[in-house]
């Protein structure tokens, strides 16, 4: 089990290890994280999540989860889909991953090249 939580500590999770990592270099995730964002994918019944998390509607497919108090960014959902993201920087212990592909790389940003070999995909899958 990996176990998680915001930079507030307001919101704290569980979840079962995951078997892939992987970081996501669209628009949307370039501006809420930062960077690119690195996330480790689960069915949502192997999540155990205490506190508030408050979800933004992104898009007609998705949906953003985050703290209200500190605005941390946890977690991402396919609205048509019973599994979630969560954000692989909330993780309070080490992970034992290492990223396994990058999608939306058409996306990324100009500033950087993704210099791993892990598989790269313009778009989600």
């Amino acid at each position: 089990m990996l176990k998680g939580s915001c930079n507030c500590k307001g919101v704290t999770f569980t979840v079962t290890q995951p078997e892939t990592a992987t970081a996501c270099h669209c628009g949307q995730c370039r501006k809420q994280s930062g960077h690119h964002w690195a996330s480790g994918h689960m069915p949502e019944t192997d999540f155990e999540i205490t506190g508030e998390v408050r979800w933004y509607e992104s898009s007609d497919i998705a949906k953003r989860g985050f703290c209200p108090t500190c605005g941390s960014f946890l977690f991402w959902k396919r609205k048509d889909e019973d599994s979630m993201s969560f954000s692989l920087g909330l993780i309070d212990s080490p992970t034992n991953l290492t990223l396994n592909r990058h999608i939306f790389t058409a996306d990324k940003g100009d500033y950087y090249e993704i210099a791993d070999d892990a598989p790269q995909r313009e778009h989600y899958k």
